[in-house]
């Protein structure tokens, strides 16, 4: 009777047991179930929150109507000058971008700041149009990008209409080269969808030219021109008005340009003047004059019976970059090039603003 007794009570327990066990894993699996939902409904909360974020579709206002960008591009190309850059600075490395034009020093088309960059992206052969004489449509399309940008370039109507028929294309806002850098940057981010990134890259970019900019102080409101001139025709010369991406750059770095200047502008889009050199008279307000050229040029201009005469001219407050060069190519700056040659420039101008305070 007794084991009997005990034969029951255990099988009483084991059921008992049993169901706990039972109940336990069904709560178990409940709750994994609502964890897996919950993981999915964030993912999902998530990628709904980055297409929020993006925009999409992007609709973007340039000088030959709009462009509507339906969805974030996974293929981006680039054309003409240093749209590549903002791209590359951005962590995106283009199907294809066009080779530089001016300041190459080999035969790969590519600037040393980007480079750089693609090395530094574990870029080794990257693809380069072969378009300095013009636009290859054929390799551009057979990239087959998704946008193709073109913030600071030159391309017609033509061109765009052309390119369109490829891929959505960004393109300049006022005219053919006259994209500042900030502009080319924000362009060509909304066109990747990455306008919080560019804002990013512009503030990163600026907080740089400021901090390099202290250690130049006797830059600060001097008076600046781009003057170009020609050892082959001094009896003209030619000036980059602030409309040009160079001049503005001048002003970026705590320079002005005089009145005597730009009171010869008669349209505010107008990136250069053409001067006979019988009114470079107007430079005489100009304390620091940069430009293209070496210091056999400058002793050229400083013979001269009329270009000699020029305030800057005289006193040897003359900023010349080597033609061709890097650094040259650099003061058309695009994100990477201010960076890597700012020293450079500013070591340069810094030695000629010296000259005006002598």
């Amino acid at each position: 009777m007794k084991k009997t007794l005990l034969l029951m009570l255990f099988m009483l327990f084991s059921v008992v047991l049993l169901f706990g066990c039972a109940s336990q894993s069904s709560d178990t699996q409940a709750e994994s179930s609502s964890d897996e939902e919950g993981s999915q409904n964030s993912e999902e909360e998530s990628s709904a929150s980055d297409e929020e974020n993006a925009e999409f579709p992007i609709t973007i206002e340039h000088a030959f109507g709009e462009t509507v960008i339906e969805s974030k591009p996974e293929r981006v190309a680039t054309i003409q000058w240093g749209n590549h850059d903002v791209a590359l600075a951005l962590g995106v490395t283009p199907v294809g971008f066009s080779a530089a034009n001016y300041g190459v020093q080999d035969e790969s088309g590519i600037l040393p700041w980007t480079a750089e960059k693609l090395e530094e992206l574990g870029v080794e052969e990257p693809n380069v149009y072969q378009d300095t004489d013009g636009l290859d449509f054929e390799a551009i399309s057979a990239s087959n990008p998704d946008v193709i940008l073109a913030a600071y370039s030159g391309i017609t109507q033509e061109d765009y209409e052309l390119l369109s028929e490829i891929a959505p294309v960004v393109a300049f806002k006022e005219g053919a080269w006259l994209t500042t850098w900030r502009e080319q940057v924000r362009l060509n981010a909304k066109g990747m969808g990455m306008q919080e990134e560019g804002e990013q890259l512009i503030e990163d970019t600026e907080n740089l030219i400021e901090e390099k900019l202290s250690e130049y102080p006797e830059i600060e409101g001097k008076t600046v021109a781009w003057v170009n001139f020609s050892a082959n025709d001094l009896s003209e010369l030619h000036i980059y008005t602030p409309a040009d991406p160079r001049g503005a750059y001048l002003e970026e770095l705590g320079m002005a340009y005089p009145e005597s200047i730009m009171n010869e502008i008669d349209d505010p889009n107008k990136f250069a003047l053409q001067l006979s050199a019988e009114n470079a008279d107007i430079l005489n307000d100009v304390d620091i004059i940069v430009g293209y050229g070496d210091e056999s040029l400058y002793e050229e201009v400083k013979a001269d019976p009329v270009l000699g005469e020029i305030s800057a001219i005289e006193r040897g407050s003359v900023a010349f970059v080597g033609d061709a060069t890097p650094l040259a190519a650099s003061v058309n700056p695009t994100p990477l090039s201010i960076p890597y040659t700012i020293d450079e420039l500013l070591e340069i101008i810094g030695g000629a603003a010296e000259k005006v305070n002598e």
